[in-house]
């Protein structure tokens, strides 16, 4: 029998199904939370959502040279990379604050 009895099992329910609903409610707050990165001092910007859906993208005059379209390929990539580890750290922190820092696999 489990411990508590009937009682016992209704509470644990009503507590997963409460932390349920506290992982959907987080996982959409992320997906609509815009994150911004940059690179090169700020001389490429982008803002991109939760589901690594980019938003927007800024590129300042001064690096546009055609002369060296490698340089802000370099920009661009490192920006995105920076959202894209800044996207996984702030999910990571939300659902460690959900799951009490606890590694629970495949929430993640």
């Amino acid at each position: 029998m489990f411990p508590g009895g009937k009682k016992g099992m209704k509470d644990l329910m009503k507590q997963a199904q409460k932390m349920q609903q506290d992982f959907a409610k987080a996982q959409q707050e992320l997906a609509d939370k815009i994150i911004e990165a940059q690179s090169g001092g700020g001389m490429v910007k982008i803002e991109m959502n939760g589901h690594h859906e980019l938003k927007s993208l800024k590129i300042d005059a001064e690096v546009v040279n055609p002369d060296d379209i490698e340089m802000l390929e370099d920009l661009i990539i490192a920006a995105f990379r920076e959202a894209h580890e800044k996207i996984a750290s702030t999910s990571e922190d939300e659902m460690s604050k959900l799951t009490g820092g606890m590694n629970i696999p495949g929430l993640f």
